[in-house]
């Protein structure tokens, strides 16, 4: 599909954050990327930042059971993912973090 594509042509997701950046310029910065494979998709990204993916979809107004949460890494990295229509684009919000690691547990015998 990115065959033959244009600038113009991924103008819906550029304009999203262009937007974005207007209107929620004091939020914490994502890692933002546009791809000629999803032409009408913003991706933003929070790596070591569940925080920031959570101020991100209260802002967007997606629900918190609209979240899917997984874990990769063999469960040492959590995955939040939500996505949302903005202005015509379809942003997919992901967040990364550190899953807490268990303190031993010492046995008394």
């Amino acid at each position: 599909m990115s065959e033959g594509l244009t600038l113009d042509d991924l103008a819906v997701p550029l304009r999203a954050l262009r937007l974005l950046a207007a209107d929620f310029g004091h939020l914490p910065a994502p890692e933002a990327r546009v791809s000629t494979i999803f032409p009408n998709r913003l991706e933003l990204a929070f790596h070591n930042n569940l925080p920031g993916f959570e101020v991100w979809r209260e802002a967007l107004g997606v629900a918190p059971d609209a979240v899917v949460y997984r874990e990769q890494s063999n469960g040492r990295t959590r995955v939040l993912k939500a996505s949302a229509e903005y202005v015509g684009a379809v942003l997919e919000l992901t967040g990364y973090g550190d899953v807490a690691a268990l303190a031993p547990v010492e046995v008394l015998a």
